[in-house]
C-alpha cells in the first residue's frame, strides 16, 4: 500500500515536472496588436462664395488687356469698337502695363448705346468720339468702398472743369452718376483687382462740353455788311487837250509882222 503511494506520488511529480518544462519552452504569446488611430474625417471644402449679379471678379495673371476684359463679357461691343477707333484701348495697355497708374472704368451696355438718340455717334468729330470715351476712364483705381470718400468733381481723361464734370454720390450700397445731362447708378462690377475696376451703367455718360447746344454766333450788323467808304477825296485827272501846233505858228506870224511894222513906222518920222 505505502509502496502503491509513493507510486502515484512519483508519477505525479513526473507529470507536474514536465508540464513547467513544457509551458518554460513554449514561445510567449505574440503582443497584441493595437488597431492604428483612425484619421479624422475633414469636412468637404466649403463651395466658393458666389459673386452677386452681374459681378464678375476674374485677377488676370498676364498684362491687363481692357479689350480683352470686356469681350469676355460679351455685351460690350460697342464700347469695344469706340476704344479701337479711338485708339484709347492702346494709351490704356500702356497705363495699366508700363506704370503703377491704375484705372476705373464706367462702362455702357450695348443697351446704353442703343437709347442714344439714332445717329448721335455718327454726328461726333473723331476728336468728340475720344473725348467721349476717356470721359468714361478716371486714371486712378478706385474700389467699391472708395466711392464714399471720392472728391468731387471726379477728374477723367478726358479732362476737368465744368463742362467736363462728373460727380459721384452714394447712398447705402447704391452709387449715383451725375454728369450735368446724365444721371445713372453703377449696376455690376465687370472686373476688379489691385489695378482696375471696370463697372457696368446702363446709359452713356453724356459731358456737358460735347452735348451741350452751343449758342449760334451773333448774326452781323448791316454796318458790318455794307462796304467801307472811303473819307478821302477822289483824285480826278483832267483831260490833257492835244496842242494846235497850226495855231501857235499863226499867232507866232502875226506877232512878227505887227512889230516889222512898227519898226518902219518909227523909220519914216523924221527925228
Amino acid at each position: 500500500m505505502v509502496q502503491q503511494s509513493r507510486f502515484s506520488f512519483s508519477l505525479l511529480f513526473l507529470f507536474l515536472h514536465c508540464s513547467t518544462k513544457i509551458l518554460a519552452q513554449a514561445p510567449a504569446a505574440a503582443p497584441v496588436v493595437q488597431p492604428p488611430p483612425a484619421a479624422p474625417v475633414k469636412a468637404p471644402p466649403a463651395p466658393p462664395a458666389q459673386a452677386p449679379s452681374g459681378v464678375q471678379i476674374q485677377p488676370s495673371p498676364g498684362p491687363l488687356d481692357v479689350v480683352k476684359i470686356l469681350g469676355k463679357a460679351s455685351h460690350f461691343t460697342v464700347l469695344v469698337r469706340l476704344l479701337k477707333a479711338t485708339q484709347v484701348d492702346t494709351e490704356l495697355f500702356l497705363q495699366l502695363n508700363n506704370t503703377n497708374n491704375g484705372a476705373t472704368i464706367f462702362a455702357p451696355t450695348d443697351g446704353a448705346f442703343s437709347g442714344l438718340k439714332v445717329g448721335t455717334l455718327n454726328s461726333l468729330s473723331d476728336g468728340e468720339k475720344i473725348e467721349l470715351v476717356k470721359f468714361h476712364i478716371v486714371p486712378t483705381f478706385i474700389s467699391s468702398s472708395q466711392f464714399q470718400t471720392v472728391s468731387n468733381p471726379v477728374r477723367t481723361l478726358a479732362g476737368a472743369g465744368h463742362r467736363f464734370a462728373l460727380n459721384v454720390t452714394t447712398g447705402g450700397s447704391t452709387v449715383n452718376i451725375t454728369t450735368g445731362l446724365t444721371n445713372t447708378t453703377i449696376s455690376g462690377t465687370v472686373y476688379t483687382d489691385t489695378r482696375l475696376a471696370i463697372y457696368q451703367v446702363d446709359r452713356v455718360l453724356l459731358p456737358l462740353d460735347i452735348f451741350t447746344p452751343k449758342p449760334p454766333a451773333p448774326a452781323p450788323s448791316p454796318a458790318a455788311l455794307a462796304p467801307e467808304k472811303s473819307t478821302k477825296a477822289p483824285i480826278v485827272e483832267s483831260p490833257v487837250a492835244p496842242k494846235d501846233l497850226s495855231a501857235s505858228m499863226s499867232l507866232f506870224m502875226q506877232n512878227n509882222v505887227v512889230f516889222l511894222a512898227a519898226g518902219i513906222v518909227c523909220a519914216l518920222i523924221p527925228l
